[in-house]
């Protein structure tokens, strides 16, 4: 199959490289033939830069392992220090050891890392955008120095605890509390969904108080906290989510993050997740495009190629025009986060629109495959399968679309 990804790279370029596939596996083009507008001459040379090396990265170790890794329900561990020496964790950061890059370039990144699947863009999410962002964001200088160095290098991994088994969308109805007991905190409760739990070092953990939701940073070997790893999953296989319970787990007054009061603490953490995913769902789309069209170029069906026919035509023309929407959209945002105008608006705009529209790109990439498409071999069942995750955490449809409509009518609808 790598001899027909080389035909369509030869076609849109004169340097084809492809990456070696495992046989039966059609590997997607390097050369992104879903840039129809030219997107990339928006981006500046350090970004393409970045971008390349995370596809690289993407081609040479994602690629050939993960439909083995989301077979058997495996999140890689090995891969971590690679992340962490290619600046991947935290990078919108600065200070304290982080990368320090844009936030158009964490972008990129997600895209591509999310081309290679979406659970270990959501490695990078949870370890940067939640854990390490709510240290950044609100913690004290202790906190700060303690954590930061240690997870940018991919010497500790973190995780955020806030969702509970009933309460997803409404935090605010959060049963885990925290009590003061003399100069310590004790909390106890249950969370549910939280990436990493398992493997974690560090937890991010949210609580109701008698003055309202604070953050507290728990080492995970601390007495009564415990993560159960949740499964069997159809969806983000190679990722890890886990339940954690937390009984009477005592910490010290240090342990609070200083600056998170309420559930703007929280909520500050999630935009820097969801902006990630208006990124990387585009990724997750695009790999499934290009997958459907190498086979379609490849497939013979009454003595000429899938992608001859008219039907098969208009499908590759609307999963091609909503990619290049959708990361142009992407861009744009991303642009505005890093001037500093970014509104959480806009955000749900991006989260609603970018995931709703690649799921949908990923289904029909999977009917150019025909039957073939329900296999390992071809990724767009598996992203079309990780991207029901997607759509749900980080803010459902339902939730992005209230935000919206709030903004637009200056009528909270939740209740």
């Amino acid at each position: 199959m790598t001899d027909l990804s080389t035909r369509i790279d030869s076609a849109v370029s004169d340097e084809p490289d492809v990456t070696d596939a495992p046989a039966g596996i059609v590997a997607a083009p390097q050369i992104d033939t879903s840039d129809l507008i030219d997107i990339e001459s928006l981006l500046t040379a350090d970004e393409v830069a970045l971008r390349d090396s995370v596809r690289a990265f993407v081609d040479s170790t994602i690629r050939p392992n993960i439909a083995g890794w989301y077979e058997n329900g495996v999140f890689p561990l090995e891969i971590v220090p690679q992340m962490a020496k290619l600046g991947l964790l935290g990078m919108h950061l600065k200070g304290y050891g982080c990368p320090g890059r844009s936030s158009v370039e964490y972008g990129l990144a997600a895209l591509e890392l999310e081309a290679g699947d979406s659970g270990l863009r959501t490695f990078v999410s949870v370890q940067g955008s939640l854990a390490m962002s709510a240290i950044h964001k609100h913690g004290s200088e202790e906190q700060k120095n303690e954590w930061l160095p240690k997870m940018a290098a991919g010497e500790a991994i973190g995780c955020f605890g806030l969702t509970e088994p009933n309460s997803g969308s409404d935090p605010s109805s959060m049963t885990t509390f925290a009590r003061r007991d003399g100069d310590d905190w004790v909390i106890s409760g249950t969370k549910r969904w939280i990436g990493l739990a398992a493997v974690a070092q560090v937890a991010v953990i949210w609580a109701m108080t008698d003055d309202g939701v604070r953050g507290f940073v728990v080492p995970t070997d601390t007495a009564g906290f415990t993560a159960t790893v949740i499964g069997p999953k159809l969806s983000m296989r190679a990722s890890i989510q886990c339940e954690i319970d937390l009984d009477n787990v005592r910490l010290p007054a240090s342990a609070m993050l200083p600056k998170a009061k309420g559930l703007s603490g929280p909520f500050s953490c999630l935009n820097e997740a969801r902006y990630g995913i208006i990124w990387g769902v585009m990724g997750a789309a695009r790999d499934s495009y290009l997958t459907a069209l190498a086979y379609a170029g490849e497939r013979m069906q009454f003595d000429k190629p899938l992608s001859g026919y008219q039907l098969t035509q208009q499908k590759l023309v609307d999963m091609a025009l909503e990619i290049n929407k959708g990361t142009l959209l992407a861009l744009h945002l991303g642009r505005l986060k890093d001037a500093g105008t970014l509104k959480p608006h806009q955000i749900s705009i991006g989260k609603l629109n970018n995931t709703r529209e690649a799921i949908k790109i990923c289904r029909e990439a999977r009917t150019v495959l025909g039957g073939n498409g329900i296999t390992l071999d071809y990724s767009p069942l598996r992203h079309a399968n990780n991207l029901e995750s997607v759509r749900t955490y980080e803010g459902t449809d339902e939730v992005h679309t209230l935000i919206i409509g709030n903004h637009i009518t200056g009528i909270p609808a939740f209740r």
